[in-house]
């Protein structure tokens, strides 16, 4: 007898009785890398972690308004929309409405293969220490991150990195006075001038300084409870009163018999 062969290919070894086996092939060309914080992310749901593979695939400068999307697939404009503000929530994406010379208003949208605050944590961690800078102090970094967000409040208040390193310290003093930095950026960016605001930094470097809310109280200080005084007892010599912890004698009648 002769030995049968089998004529199809092989099939993958299987490593585990359930569960996903993988064929992995390696792509030369025309391919996207994400992380796995990406395609596992505990928070995000299926939409939202295709939707960000999706547009991190496209190049740069293709459309990604709701409508351009909704076009191209079936989830439609609502959960589009929703799964955009799952990755805008969690640093994935940023949309920002700009004004062009021309008056109109337009959104900027960018895409980040990592979330922003991982990004903004890896930079902070990699910058040299500045520790003979007199400036620097605990509430420096929180400001700064501050002053460069405001524009995704308000695409006006677009600042420079100059301008965002002058600012910074009125911020931390501000941050220092016990203000939360959600009561800082809501006083830098409520009650806007409708017009276009050619000085952003100069706006906001009048009310950091013309708003400014005075330091916190000092506590008051603790009363302190004086000691009680020693309760009265009778002195068993002379049924004279006199203060003292334990009944006994007086002082007076303690000496006589001290003396005798």
């Amino acid at each position: 007898m002769t030995d049968k062969k089998p004529n199809g290919p092989a099939r993958p070894k299987t490593r585990h009785s359930s569960g996903v086996t993988h064929v992995n092939e390696p792509h030369h060309d025309n391919f996207t890398v994400i992380g796995n914080h990406l395609a596992q992310h505990p928070d995000l749901s299926l939409t939202a972690i295709g939707l960000a593979t999706h547009i991190q695939s496209l190049p740069e400068g293709t459309p990604i308004g709701i409508k351009a999307l909704a076009a191209k697939f079936r989830e439609g404009e609502i959960r589009i929309a929703a799964a955009l503000r799952e990755l805008e929530e969690h640093g994935y994406l940023s949309r920002t409405k700009e004004r062009l010379q021309s008056g109109q208003v337009t959104t900027r949208t960018t895409s980040y293969n990592k979330p922003r605050r991982a990004l903004i944590a890896a930079a902070a961690e990699s910058a040299p220490p500045q520790t003979d800078r007199p400036d620097r102090r605990p509430n420096r970094t929180s400001a700064t991150d501050l002053l460069a967000g405001l524009r995704a409040h308000d695409a006006r208040l677009l600042l420079t990195e100059r301008d965002v390193q002058r600012l910074a310290p009125a911020v931390s003093e501000w941050l220092d006075r016990g203000v939360p930095p959600t009561a800082v950026v809501r006083t830098l960016t409520t009650g806007l001038p409708a017009e276009p605001i050619k000085h952003p930094a100069a706006l906001l470097a009048h009310r950091l300084t013309a708003q400014l809310p005075p330091h916190l109280p000092a506590p008051p200080p603790q009363a302190v409870t004086p000691p009680r005084p020693d309760p009265l007892q009778t002195c068993e010599g002379c049924d004279r009163a006199f203060r003292s912890p334990q009944p006994g004698r007086c002082r007076d009648c303690r000496a006589s018999q001290a003396v005798a």
